[in-house]
Protein backbone atom coordinates (compact mmCIF):
# COMPACT_ATOMS: atom_id res chain seq x y z
CA UNK A 1 0.00 0.00 0.00
CA UNK A 2 1.04 3.71 -0.43
CA UNK A 3 1.31 6.72 0.81
CA UNK A 4 -1.71 8.00 -1.43
CA UNK A 5 -3.56 4.95 -0.66
CA UNK A 6 -3.16 5.48 2.85
CA UNK A 7 -4.02 8.62 3.32
CA UNK A 8 -7.37 7.64 1.30
CA UNK A 9 -8.28 4.97 3.79
CA UNK A 10 -7.29 7.33 7.07
CA UNK A 11 -9.22 10.13 5.64
CA UNK A 12 -12.09 7.80 4.86
CA UNK A 13 -11.73 6.51 8.79
CA UNK A 14 -11.67 9.52 10.05
CA UNK A 15 -15.35 10.31 8.56
CA UNK A 16 -16.57 7.34 10.13
CA UNK A 17 -15.09 7.29 13.33
CA UNK A 18 -13.95 10.81 14.43
CA UNK A 19 -10.54 12.19 14.65
CA UNK A 20 -9.80 10.54 17.96
CA UNK A 21 -11.43 7.16 16.78
CA UNK A 22 -7.91 7.17 14.75
CA UNK A 23 -4.36 7.28 15.46
CA UNK A 24 -1.15 7.60 13.48
CA UNK A 25 0.94 9.39 15.83
CA UNK A 26 4.00 7.14 15.98
CA UNK A 27 4.42 7.57 19.94
CA UNK A 28 1.08 6.64 20.82
CA UNK A 29 1.03 3.57 18.20
CA UNK A 30 3.81 1.94 19.87
CA UNK A 31 1.69 0.37 22.54
CA UNK A 32 0.02 -1.30 19.36
CA UNK A 33 3.15 -2.73 18.16
CA UNK A 34 3.83 -6.04 20.29
CA UNK A 35 1.92 -7.87 22.65
CA UNK A 36 3.77 -10.13 25.98
CA UNK A 37 5.87 -11.40 23.74
CA UNK A 38 9.73 -9.83 23.19
CA UNK A 39 8.94 -6.23 21.39
CA UNK A 40 12.23 -5.57 19.94
CA UNK A 41 12.50 -9.20 18.21
CA UNK A 42 8.42 -9.64 16.78
CA UNK A 43 7.38 -6.08 17.33
CA UNK A 44 6.12 -4.32 14.00
CA UNK A 45 4.94 -0.48 13.94
CA UNK A 46 1.29 -0.19 12.52
CA UNK A 47 0.03 2.06 10.03
CA UNK A 48 -2.80 3.41 12.27
CA UNK A 49 -5.22 1.89 15.50
CA UNK A 50 -8.43 2.69 14.87
CA UNK A 51 -11.16 2.40 17.95
CA UNK A 52 -14.77 1.47 16.93
CA UNK A 53 -17.01 1.58 19.56
CA UNK A 54 -19.96 -0.38 17.62
CA UNK A 55 -20.29 -3.31 15.29
CA UNK A 56 -21.80 -1.74 12.05
CA UNK A 57 -18.37 0.81 12.20
CA UNK A 58 -16.52 -2.60 12.75
CA UNK A 59 -17.71 -3.55 9.45
CA UNK A 60 -16.95 -0.41 7.67
CA UNK A 61 -13.69 -0.50 8.65
CA UNK A 62 -13.16 -4.07 7.18
CA UNK A 63 -15.19 -3.39 4.02
CA UNK A 64 -12.93 -0.21 3.78
CA UNK A 65 -9.73 -3.17 4.22
CA UNK A 66 -10.78 -4.96 1.69
CA UNK A 67 -11.29 -1.98 -0.88
CA UNK A 68 -7.29 -1.19 -0.21
CA UNK A 69 -6.04 -4.89 0.34
CA UNK A 70 -4.94 -3.84 3.67
CA UNK A 71 -4.20 -5.55 6.35
CA UNK A 72 -6.04 -5.32 9.77
CA UNK A 73 -5.32 -6.96 12.63
CA UNK A 74 -7.95 -7.42 15.59
CA UNK A 75 -6.74 -6.92 18.99
CA UNK A 76 -7.83 -7.06 22.80
CA UNK A 77 -5.69 -6.28 25.31
CA UNK A 78 -2.18 -7.15 23.80
CA UNK A 79 -2.08 -9.88 26.90
CA UNK A 80 -0.97 -12.49 24.25
CA UNK A 81 2.27 -14.39 23.94
CA UNK A 82 2.32 -15.38 20.57
CA UNK A 83 2.60 -12.18 18.67
CA UNK A 84 -1.02 -13.03 17.45
CA UNK A 85 -2.14 -9.30 17.87
CA UNK A 86 1.05 -7.68 16.37
CA UNK A 87 0.85 -5.86 12.91
CA UNK A 88 3.78 -7.59 11.56
CA UNK A 89 2.65 -6.71 8.31
CA UNK A 90 1.40 -2.88 9.11
CA UNK A 91 -1.62 -1.97 8.38
CA UNK A 92 -4.49 -1.38 10.65
CA UNK A 93 -5.18 -2.20 14.18
CA UNK A 94 -8.48 -2.46 15.21
CA UNK A 95 -8.66 -2.24 18.75
CA UNK A 96 -11.79 -3.59 21.15
CA UNK A 97 -11.54 -1.60 23.86
CA UNK A 98 -13.48 0.96 23.75
CA UNK A 99 -16.83 -1.65 23.30
CA UNK A 100 -16.31 -2.67 26.64
CA UNK A 101 -19.70 -2.86 27.72
CA UNK A 102 -21.93 -5.51 29.56
CA UNK A 103 -25.11 -5.58 26.96
CA UNK A 104 -27.29 -7.65 29.22
CA UNK A 105 -27.21 -10.44 32.20
CA UNK A 106 -29.65 -12.49 31.53
CA UNK A 107 -29.81 -14.93 35.46
CA UNK A 108 -33.13 -16.99 33.71
CA UNK A 109 -30.81 -18.41 31.11
CA UNK A 110 -27.54 -18.59 33.29
CA UNK A 111 -25.79 -16.53 30.85
CA UNK A 112 -24.21 -12.51 30.04
CA UNK A 113 -23.88 -10.96 26.32
CA UNK A 114 -20.98 -8.67 26.56
CA UNK A 115 -18.92 -6.48 24.01
CA UNK A 116 -15.70 -8.03 22.93
CA UNK A 117 -13.06 -5.47 24.57
CA UNK A 118 -14.66 -6.48 28.25
CA UNK A 119 -12.18 -7.12 30.16
CA UNK A 120 -12.53 -10.66 31.59
CA UNK A 121 -12.09 -9.04 35.25
CA UNK A 122 -14.95 -7.44 35.03
CA UNK A 123 -17.04 -9.54 33.97
CA UNK A 124 -16.13 -12.21 36.53
CA UNK A 125 -16.96 -9.31 39.07
CA UNK A 126 -20.40 -8.14 38.02
CA UNK A 127 -21.58 -11.43 37.96
CA UNK A 128 -20.23 -12.28 41.73
CA UNK A 129 -22.13 -9.78 42.67
CA UNK A 130 -25.59 -11.96 41.55
CA UNK A 131 -23.94 -15.25 43.38
CA UNK A 132 -22.55 -16.36 39.50
CA UNK A 133 -19.64 -17.26 38.11
CA UNK A 134 -17.61 -16.85 34.62
CA UNK A 135 -15.34 -19.82 35.08
CA UNK A 136 -13.42 -19.75 31.29
CA UNK A 137 -11.33 -17.28 32.43
CA UNK A 138 -7.38 -17.37 32.19
CA UNK A 139 -4.50 -16.29 34.73
CA UNK A 140 -4.11 -13.10 33.39
CA UNK A 141 -8.30 -12.62 33.93
CA UNK A 142 -7.57 -8.82 35.24
CA UNK A 143 -6.20 -7.75 32.25
CA UNK A 144 -7.07 -9.70 28.94
CA UNK A 145 -10.66 -8.87 27.48
CA UNK A 146 -13.27 -11.54 26.73
CA UNK A 147 -12.57 -10.99 22.82
CA UNK A 148 -8.85 -11.87 23.46
CA UNK A 149 -9.83 -14.97 25.37
CA UNK A 150 -12.09 -15.90 22.33
CA UNK A 151 -9.46 -15.70 19.76
CA UNK A 152 -7.22 -17.55 21.84
CA UNK A 153 -9.54 -20.07 23.18
CA UNK A 154 -7.72 -18.86 26.73
CA UNK A 155 -7.10 -21.43 29.61
CA UNK A 156 -5.96 -20.98 32.68
CA UNK A 157 -5.25 -22.74 36.09
CA UNK A 158 -9.16 -23.89 36.83
CA UNK A 159 -9.29 -25.65 33.48
CA UNK A 160 -8.98 -29.38 34.70
CA UNK A 161 -12.47 -29.19 36.42
CA UNK A 162 -14.10 -26.08 34.46
CA UNK A 163 -12.43 -26.56 30.90
CA UNK A 164 -11.06 -23.44 28.87
CA UNK A 165 -12.85 -20.33 27.28
CA UNK A 166 -14.71 -21.80 24.32
CA UNK A 167 -16.64 -24.49 27.05
CA UNK A 168 -18.26 -20.77 28.21
CA UNK A 169 -19.29 -19.40 24.79
CA UNK A 170 -22.20 -20.16 23.88
CA UNK A 171 -22.86 -16.92 20.63
CA UNK A 172 -20.59 -14.68 19.21
CA UNK A 173 -21.13 -12.27 16.76
CA UNK A 174 -18.56 -11.77 14.39
CA UNK A 175 -17.53 -9.69 11.86
CA UNK A 176 -16.19 -11.84 8.97
CA UNK A 177 -13.63 -11.34 6.97
CA UNK A 178 -15.15 -9.71 4.24
CA UNK A 179 -17.47 -7.00 6.52
CA UNK A 180 -20.75 -8.99 7.10
CA UNK A 181 -22.03 -9.14 10.65
CA UNK A 182 -23.49 -12.73 11.71
CA UNK A 183 -24.64 -14.32 14.71
CA UNK A 184 -23.29 -17.95 15.67
CA UNK A 185 -24.54 -19.66 18.10
CA UNK A 186 -27.01 -18.34 20.82
CA UNK A 187 -28.63 -18.77 24.19
CA UNK A 188 -28.55 -22.62 23.56
CA UNK A 189 -27.11 -25.41 25.31
CA UNK A 190 -27.54 -27.46 22.03
CA UNK A 191 -27.07 -26.85 18.98
CA UNK A 192 -26.03 -29.23 15.76
CA UNK A 193 -28.10 -26.84 13.51
CA UNK A 194 -25.22 -27.16 10.54
CA UNK A 195 -21.58 -26.67 10.73
CA UNK A 196 -20.65 -25.48 14.10
CA UNK A 197 -18.30 -22.19 12.79
CA UNK A 198 -18.84 -20.74 15.97
CA UNK A 199 -16.16 -23.23 17.20
CA UNK A 200 -14.16 -22.80 14.38
CA UNK A 201 -13.72 -18.85 14.86
CA UNK A 202 -12.73 -19.74 18.70
CA UNK A 203 -9.45 -20.34 18.94
CA UNK A 204 -8.48 -19.09 15.41
CA UNK A 205 -6.34 -16.29 16.45
CA UNK A 206 -8.96 -13.48 14.62
CA UNK A 207 -7.63 -15.10 11.19
CA UNK A 208 -11.20 -15.66 10.49
CA UNK A 209 -13.08 -12.60 11.60
CA UNK A 210 -13.54 -9.97 14.40
CA UNK A 211 -15.45 -10.93 17.64
CA UNK A 212 -17.36 -7.78 18.25
CA UNK A 213 -19.90 -9.74 21.22
CA UNK A 214 -20.67 -12.73 22.94
CA UNK A 215 -22.79 -14.81 24.54
CA UNK A 216 -21.01 -15.99 28.12
CA UNK A 217 -22.52 -19.11 29.85
CA UNK A 218 -22.12 -18.79 33.83
CA UNK A 219 -22.49 -21.65 36.68
CA UNK A 220 -23.71 -20.96 40.32
CA UNK A 221 -20.53 -19.82 42.56
CA UNK A 222 -18.60 -21.84 44.58
CA UNK A 223 -18.95 -20.89 47.60
CA UNK A 224 -16.01 -23.18 49.49
CA UNK A 225 -12.21 -23.68 48.12
CA UNK A 226 -9.26 -24.90 50.07
CA UNK A 227 -6.03 -25.38 49.24
CA UNK A 228 -3.49 -27.75 50.02
CA UNK A 229 0.97 -27.69 48.97
CA UNK A 230 2.53 -30.61 48.53
CA UNK A 231 6.28 -30.79 48.39
CA UNK A 232 7.70 -33.32 47.09
CA UNK A 233 11.72 -34.51 46.69
CA UNK A 234 11.73 -34.46 43.12
CA UNK A 235 9.90 -32.93 39.82
CA UNK A 236 9.10 -36.78 38.74
CA UNK A 237 7.72 -37.52 42.24
CA UNK A 238 5.40 -34.86 42.20
CA UNK A 239 4.29 -35.43 38.67
CA UNK A 240 3.50 -38.69 38.79
CA UNK A 241 1.09 -38.67 41.57
CA UNK A 242 -0.91 -36.33 39.01
CA UNK A 243 -2.63 -39.23 37.21
CA UNK A 244 -3.56 -41.17 40.02
CA UNK A 245 -5.03 -37.98 41.51
CA UNK A 246 -7.10 -37.33 38.19
CA UNK A 247 -8.08 -41.66 38.61
CA UNK A 248 -9.06 -41.53 42.80
CA UNK A 249 -13.06 -40.18 41.98
CA UNK A 250 -12.26 -36.35 43.26
CA UNK A 251 -11.84 -33.58 40.29
CA UNK A 252 -9.46 -30.58 41.76
CA UNK A 253 -10.36 -27.62 40.67
CA UNK A 254 -6.24 -26.80 39.97
CA UNK A 255 -3.32 -28.85 39.78
CA UNK A 256 -0.55 -26.84 39.18
CA UNK A 257 2.90 -27.91 38.94
CA UNK A 258 6.26 -25.68 39.98
CA UNK A 259 9.56 -27.17 40.06
CA UNK A 260 12.18 -26.05 42.53
CA UNK A 261 13.71 -22.95 40.04
CA UNK A 262 10.62 -22.01 39.32
CA UNK A 263 9.75 -21.67 43.50
CA UNK A 264 12.63 -20.19 44.04
CA UNK A 265 13.17 -17.69 41.93
CA UNK A 266 9.34 -16.27 42.23
CA UNK A 267 10.13 -16.16 45.77
CA UNK A 268 13.32 -14.44 45.32
CA UNK A 269 11.16 -11.77 43.23
CA UNK A 270 8.62 -11.69 45.87
CA UNK A 271 10.18 -11.61 48.82
CA UNK A 272 8.81 -14.36 49.97
CA UNK A 273 9.09 -17.50 52.30
CA UNK A 274 7.71 -21.27 51.56
CA UNK A 275 9.15 -24.23 52.69
CA UNK A 276 10.47 -25.48 49.64
CA UNK A 277 14.09 -25.70 51.43
CA UNK A 278 14.13 -29.84 51.23
CA UNK A 279 11.73 -30.23 47.90
CA UNK A 280 12.95 -30.49 44.51
CA UNK A 281 9.27 -30.05 43.04
CA UNK A 282 5.46 -28.61 44.59
CA UNK A 283 1.94 -29.42 43.91
CA UNK A 284 -0.32 -26.77 44.27
CA UNK A 285 -4.02 -28.51 44.47
CA UNK A 286 -6.98 -26.67 44.68
CA UNK A 287 -10.76 -27.70 45.54
CA UNK A 288 -13.98 -26.14 45.45
CA UNK A 289 -17.96 -26.80 45.85
CA UNK A 290 -20.78 -25.28 47.45
CA UNK A 291 -20.69 -27.43 50.07
CA UNK A 292 -18.32 -26.98 52.62
CA UNK A 293 -18.53 -30.51 54.29
CA UNK A 294 -17.75 -31.79 50.82
CA UNK A 295 -15.03 -30.06 49.80
CA UNK A 296 -12.94 -30.96 53.01
CA UNK A 297 -13.36 -34.38 52.33
CA UNK A 298 -12.16 -33.75 48.95
CA UNK A 299 -9.54 -32.15 50.76
CA UNK A 300 -8.69 -35.11 52.70
CA UNK A 301 -9.03 -37.79 50.22
CA UNK A 302 -6.55 -35.62 47.96
CA UNK A 303 -3.72 -35.36 51.02
CA UNK A 304 -4.28 -38.22 51.99
CA UNK A 305 -3.23 -39.90 48.29
CA UNK A 306 -0.54 -37.36 48.08
CA UNK A 307 1.16 -38.92 51.49
CA UNK A 308 1.03 -41.86 50.74
CA UNK A 309 2.42 -41.60 47.54
CA UNK A 310 5.39 -40.27 48.98
CA UNK A 311 4.82 -36.37 49.72
CA UNK A 312 7.41 -34.83 51.73
CA UNK A 313 4.92 -32.44 53.61
CA UNK A 314 0.99 -31.49 52.91
CA UNK A 315 -0.05 -28.16 54.01
CA UNK A 316 -3.42 -27.38 54.09
CA UNK A 317 -4.50 -23.42 53.22
CA UNK A 318 -8.29 -22.59 53.75
CA UNK A 319 -8.17 -18.96 55.03
CA UNK A 320 -7.50 -16.11 52.14
CA UNK A 321 -4.61 -15.00 52.67
CA UNK A 322 -2.32 -18.15 53.01
CA UNK A 323 -3.93 -19.02 50.07
CA UNK A 324 -3.39 -16.16 47.82
CA UNK A 325 0.45 -15.80 48.81
CA UNK A 326 0.73 -19.25 47.61
CA UNK A 327 -0.84 -18.38 44.01
CA UNK A 328 0.84 -15.31 44.05
CA UNK A 329 3.92 -17.33 43.79
CA UNK A 330 2.07 -19.02 40.81
CA UNK A 331 1.32 -16.14 39.41
CA UNK A 332 4.40 -14.27 39.10
CA UNK A 333 7.03 -17.24 37.71
CA UNK A 334 7.19 -15.67 34.77
CA UNK A 335 7.87 -11.76 35.93
CA UNK A 336 10.61 -13.28 37.80
CA UNK A 337 12.52 -14.69 35.43
CA UNK A 338 12.45 -12.08 33.24
CA UNK A 339 14.42 -10.17 36.32
CA UNK A 340 17.22 -12.93 35.79
CA UNK A 341 16.60 -12.07 32.14
CA UNK A 342 14.01 -10.58 29.81
CA UNK A 343 15.30 -12.60 26.97
CA UNK A 344 13.48 -15.94 27.32
CA UNK A 345 11.31 -18.16 25.10
CA UNK A 346 7.91 -19.13 27.30
CA UNK A 347 6.45 -21.98 26.14
CA UNK A 348 2.96 -23.89 26.80
CA UNK A 349 3.75 -27.45 25.34
CA UNK A 350 0.29 -30.05 26.14
CA UNK A 351 1.13 -33.32 26.41
CA UNK A 352 -1.64 -36.21 27.23
CA UNK A 353 -1.31 -36.42 31.72
CA UNK A 354 -0.25 -39.29 31.82
CA UNK A 355 2.58 -38.37 29.89
CA UNK A 356 4.05 -35.99 31.76
CA UNK A 357 6.45 -38.06 33.61
CA UNK A 358 8.11 -38.96 30.68
CA UNK A 359 8.67 -35.24 29.67
CA UNK A 360 10.03 -34.14 32.84
CA UNK A 361 13.63 -35.93 31.94
CA UNK A 362 13.42 -35.04 28.71
CA UNK A 363 13.67 -31.04 29.78
CA UNK A 364 16.46 -31.62 31.90
CA UNK A 365 18.49 -33.39 29.46
CA UNK A 366 17.83 -30.55 26.90
CA UNK A 367 18.61 -28.01 29.73
CA UNK A 368 21.96 -29.86 30.25
CA UNK A 369 22.30 -30.09 26.66
CA UNK A 370 21.99 -26.13 25.39
CA UNK A 371 23.44 -24.82 28.94
CA UNK A 372 20.58 -23.07 29.77
CA UNK A 373 18.26 -23.11 32.27
CA UNK A 374 14.40 -24.53 31.32
CA UNK A 375 12.25 -24.09 34.98
CA UNK A 376 9.18 -25.81 34.36
CA UNK A 377 5.82 -24.86 35.60
CA UNK A 378 1.97 -24.71 34.64
CA UNK A 379 -1.06 -27.06 34.64
CA UNK A 380 -0.35 -30.38 35.43
CA UNK A 381 -3.68 -31.30 36.00
CA UNK A 382 -4.22 -30.95 32.39
CA UNK A 383 -0.87 -31.71 30.56
CA UNK A 384 -0.25 -28.13 30.01
CA UNK A 385 3.12 -26.95 31.35
CA UNK A 386 5.27 -23.82 31.04
CA UNK A 387 8.85 -25.16 29.96
CA UNK A 388 10.73 -21.53 29.20
CA UNK A 389 14.02 -21.24 27.47
CA UNK A 390 15.63 -18.74 29.61
CA UNK A 391 18.73 -17.22 28.19
CA UNK A 392 22.07 -16.65 30.17
CA UNK A 393 23.34 -13.10 30.69
CA UNK A 394 26.38 -13.77 29.69
CA UNK A 395 25.24 -15.48 25.99
CA UNK A 396 25.30 -13.31 23.37
CA UNK A 397 22.34 -12.68 21.29
CA UNK A 398 23.42 -14.58 17.87
CA UNK A 399 24.00 -17.76 20.14
CA UNK A 400 21.21 -17.70 21.96
CA UNK A 401 18.91 -17.68 18.85
CA UNK A 402 20.65 -20.80 17.77
CA UNK A 403 20.61 -22.37 20.85
CA UNK A 404 16.53 -21.03 20.95
CA UNK A 405 15.68 -22.43 17.43
CA UNK A 406 17.64 -25.96 18.08
CA UNK A 407 15.99 -26.66 21.74
CA UNK A 408 12.71 -25.22 20.32
CA UNK A 409 12.90 -28.11 17.78
CA UNK A 410 14.07 -31.08 19.70
CA UNK A 411 11.20 -30.18 22.21
CA UNK A 412 8.40 -29.92 19.90
CA UNK A 413 9.90 -33.17 18.36
CA UNK A 414 9.66 -34.61 21.69
CA UNK A 415 6.20 -33.37 22.86
CA UNK A 416 4.97 -34.51 19.27
CA UNK A 417 6.00 -38.23 20.03
CA UNK A 418 3.81 -37.96 22.73
CA UNK A 419 0.69 -37.33 21.44
CA UNK A 420 0.97 -33.60 22.31
CA UNK A 421 1.02 -30.38 20.66
CA UNK A 422 3.09 -27.39 20.64
CA UNK A 423 0.40 -24.80 22.38
CA UNK A 424 -2.40 -25.40 24.92
CA UNK A 425 -3.32 -21.87 25.47
CA UNK A 426 -1.08 -19.01 24.49
CA UNK A 427 -1.29 -19.71 20.52
CA UNK A 428 0.62 -19.97 17.43
CA UNK A 429 0.85 -16.44 16.08
CA UNK A 430 4.23 -15.41 14.51
CA UNK A 431 6.11 -16.51 17.63
CA UNK A 432 5.26 -20.21 16.55
CA UNK A 433 4.68 -20.48 13.36
CA UNK A 434 7.28 -21.96 11.44
CA UNK A 435 7.69 -24.90 14.14
CA UNK A 436 3.84 -25.24 13.88
CA UNK A 437 4.08 -25.98 9.77
CA UNK A 438 6.87 -27.85 9.83
CA UNK A 439 5.14 -30.29 12.78
CA UNK A 440 1.80 -30.26 11.70
CA UNK A 441 0.61 -33.47 9.77
CA UNK A 442 0.37 -31.78 6.25
CA UNK A 443 -3.58 -32.56 5.39
CA UNK A 444 -4.45 -30.94 8.38
CA UNK A 445 -2.12 -27.77 7.52
CA UNK A 446 -4.08 -28.15 3.96
CA UNK A 447 -7.60 -28.29 5.45
CA UNK A 448 -7.01 -25.01 7.79
CA UNK A 449 -5.06 -22.89 4.30
CA UNK A 450 -8.26 -23.88 2.40
CA UNK A 451 -10.72 -22.81 5.38
CA UNK A 452 -8.86 -19.61 5.57
CA UNK A 453 -8.86 -18.71 1.63
CA UNK A 454 -12.47 -19.31 1.60
CA UNK A 455 -13.63 -16.88 4.28
CA UNK A 456 -10.69 -14.12 3.97
CA UNK A 457 -10.14 -14.35 -0.18
CA UNK A 458 -8.49 -11.10 0.27
CA UNK A 459 -6.14 -12.31 3.13
CA UNK A 460 -6.51 -9.12 4.99
CA UNK A 461 -7.60 -10.31 8.35
CA UNK A 462 -4.46 -10.83 10.77
CA UNK A 463 -2.82 -11.77 7.51
CA UNK A 464 0.64 -14.05 8.35
CA UNK A 465 -0.52 -15.32 11.96
CA UNK A 466 -0.97 -19.28 12.36
CA UNK A 467 0.25 -20.48 9.12
CA UNK A 468 1.57 -18.87 5.71
CA UNK A 469 -1.76 -19.15 3.43
CA UNK A 470 0.03 -18.42 -0.44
Amino acid sequence: MNRTQLQNILEQLRILLGPSGVWVDPEKLEAYSHDETEAKRYGHMPDAVVFPQTTDEVCRIVKLANQYRVPIVPRGAGSGLSGGAIPHQGGIVVSLERMNKLIELDTANMVAVVEAGMVTNDLARIVLEHGLFYAGYPMSLETCTIGGNIAENAGGGKAIKYGVTGRYILGIELVTPTGEAVWLGGKLSKDVTGYDLKSLVIGSEGTLGIVTKAIVKLIGLPTARADLLVLYKSPQDAIEVVPKILTHGVVPTSIEFMDRLSIQTSCRYLNETLPYENAGALLLIEVDGTNPEQVETDLITVGDLCETQGALEVYVAQDKNNMERIWNVRRNIAEAFKVYCPIQSLEDIVVPPSRIPELIPELETLSRQYGIQIPCYGHAGDGNLHATLVKEPSMDLETWKEVEDSCLRKLYTIVARMGGKISGEHGIGIKRKKYFQEIVNPVELELMKALKKAWDPNNIMNPGKVMDVY
